[in-house]
C-alpha cells in the first residue's frame, strides 16, 4: 500500500490511512505501507537547503529532504499501534533499499527482503519511508520525482506482492475529468498503455514506477485514499475491485481500440528555417541540445523543392525553451541556418490504445476529427500504440472532448 503526500497531509489524514491499513490487516493480508512526506514538506526542506547554502553538498541535501518521509512513517506507525495493530517504521537504509550513488536522482539496485519478511512473520505492519535508499558509500540517497511510487513498486517486487497506489483520484480515467465530464474510470489498463499515458502527461502514476511494475510483473492498482476505509472496497480473488488495475495485456478481456487520451501543456515549438540539406546537419543541431541536457520530442523536417534547403521543427519542454534558443543561437555559424523562430503557445494531445496494433484508421480518424473542428496539426509522432499531435494550445480542450467522443470513450 502506498500513500502520497495529499493522503498523509496532516494527522487526521494519517488516521484515515491507518484505517485503510486496518481494513487490509483485518482481511488477513500481510501489509507493507510506503509513505510520502506530508504535502508541501519536501518543498519546505528543499527551500531550507537552498537558503543554507548556495552550492550545497548533494549528499547532505539528501540527508535533509529524506527526513520528511521518515516523519510520516513514524507517525503512521504510532497511529497504527494506537489502534492495537503491531507496526514498525523503516527508513530506507534500515531495510536496506540499495541504490547507486547519484544523489537526488538515485536508482534502486536491490532490496533484500529478509528484514521486511521477518517483521511480517512477527505479525507486524511494515511502514516504510518512500523516496529514499542508501548508496554504495553508506550515505542516504533520494530517488527524485515520483520516488515514493518507485519505492512502493520495488518493495512489492521484492516481496512478491500486489501494489496498491492510493492517491487523490479513484483510478485511471479515459481522459482528464476536469476537461471532459464524460470521462470514465477504466477497470483495467495494460502496463504499456499506462506507460504511454504517464509519459505523455497523465499525472496518476510516475513513468519509472510503471516501468518497474512491467519489468517485474507487479500488479498495480490505483485507488483513492479518500474512499471510506470501512466501505465495501475489497479486491476479489480474480482481481476485481475498486480503482484501476494495471496489468499484463492478456489479462484484459475486452480491449478497446483507444483506451485513453492524454495531453501536455508543457510544450514549446522551435523552428529552424533555411538549413542546408546535407549529412551532419541534424547532428549539429541536436548534439549541442543533448549536451545541454535538453530533451527533444516531436521532430518534423521539410525539404525545399530543389533539395538544397530544409526547415526543421521540433518540440522541447516549455521550461527549456529559452535555454534551447540560446544554445542554437551560439551554434548558428556551425549549423548554418537562415532564421530561428519559436512558440510556447502549443500543446500535445495523444490517443493511446493497445487495440491500435490490430485496427487500421485510428490516426486518420484523429486527423479528420481535428480537421472538422478547424484545428491545425503542426507536428505528428506515432508509436505502435499511440498517435500524438501538436496543436495550438487554445484548441486543446475542444480537441480532447471531440476525440473522446469520436473514439467512443464517453461514459454512459
Amino acid at each position: 500500500m502506498k500513500f502520497g503526500g495529499t493522503s498523509v497531509a496532516d494527522l487526521e489524514k494519517i488516521r484515515n490511512v491507518a484505517r485503510h491499513v486496518r481494513r487490509e490487516v483485518t482481511a488477513g493480508h500481510e501489509v507493507s505501507v510506503i509513505v510520502s512526506a506530508m504535502a508541501g514538506k519536501t518543498n519546505e526542506l528543499v527551500d531550507w537547503c537552498e537558503q543554507a547554502c548556495d552550492d550545497y553538498d548533494a549528499s547532505e541535501y539528501d540527508a535533509v529532504v529524506a527526513s520528511g518521509e521518515q516523519v510520516t512513517a513514524g507517525l503512521l506507525a504510532l497511529t497504527l499501534q494506537d489502534m492495537g495493530i503491531a507496526a514498525r517504521s523503516w527508513a530506507g537504509w534500515q531495510i536496506p533499499v540499495q541504490t547507486d550513488g547519484f544523489h537526488g536522482k538515485a536508482r534502486i539496485m536491490d532490496i533484500p527482503p529478509d528484514n521486511l519478511v521477518a517483521a511480517l512473520d512477527e505479525g507486524k505492519v511494515n511502514v516504510i519511508a518512500g523516496f529514499q535508499g542508501i548508496g554504495p558509500d553508506g550515505r542516504i540517497t533520494t530517488l527524485g520525482r515520483g520516488g515514493s511510487d518507485t519505492s512502493a513498486v520495488a518493495v512489492a517486487a521484492a516481496l512478491g506482492a500486489r501494489c496498491d497506489i492510493y492517491t487523490d483520484v479513484d483510478g485511471v480515467y479515459t481522459t482528464d475529468p476536469r476537461i471532459e465530464a464524460k470521462a470514465r474510470r477504466l477497470e483495467r489498463i495494460s502496463y504499456e498503455e499506462m506507460l504511454e499515458l504517464a509519459s505523455l502527461g497523465a499525472k496518476v502514476l510516475q513513468t519509472r514506477s510503471v516501468e518497474l511494475a512491467m519489468t517485474y510483473n507487479v500488479p498495480l492498482r490505483v485507488r483513492s485514499s479518500f474512499d471510506d476505509p470501512d466501505g465495501p472496497f475489497q479486491v476479489t480473488e480474480d482481481g476485481r475491485g475498486p480503482g484501476t488495475l494495471v496489468c499484463e495485456e492478456d489479462e484484459i478481456v475486452e480491449q478497446q481500440v483507444v483506451s485513453g487520451i492524454a495531453y501536455s501543456r508543457d510544450e514549446a515549438q522551435v523552428a529552424i528555417r533555411k538549413v542546408k540539406d546535407k549529412p551532419g546537419v541534424s547532428a549539429s543541431i541536436f548534439g549541442p541540445l543533448a549536451d545541454a541536457g535538453i530533451s527533444v520530442d516531436m521532430i518534423v523536417q521539410n525539404v525545399s523543392a530543389d533539395g538544397e534547403f530544409a526547415n526543421l521543427t521540433f518540440t522541447v519542454a516549455r521550461g527549456d525553451l529559452k535555454k534551447a534558443l540560446d544554445v542554437l543561437a551560439r551554434e548558428k555559424d556551425n549549423i548554418g541556418f537562415g532564421e530561428l523562430a519559436s512558440s510556447d503557445e502549443v500543446a500535445k494531445i495523444s490517443v493511446v490504445g493497445i487495440g491500435m496494433r490490430s485496427h487500421a484508421g485510428v490516426a486518420s480518424k484523429m486527423f479528420r476529427v481535428l480537421s472538422e473542428k478547424g484545428i491545425n496539426i503542426e507536428a505528428i509522432t506515432t508509436s505502435e500504440i499511440k498517435v500524438s499531435v501538436l496543436i495550438d494550445e487554445a484548441y486543446l480542450e475542444l480537441a480532447i472532448r471531440a476525440l473522446h467522443s469520436a473514439y467512443g470513450l464517453d461514459g454512459a
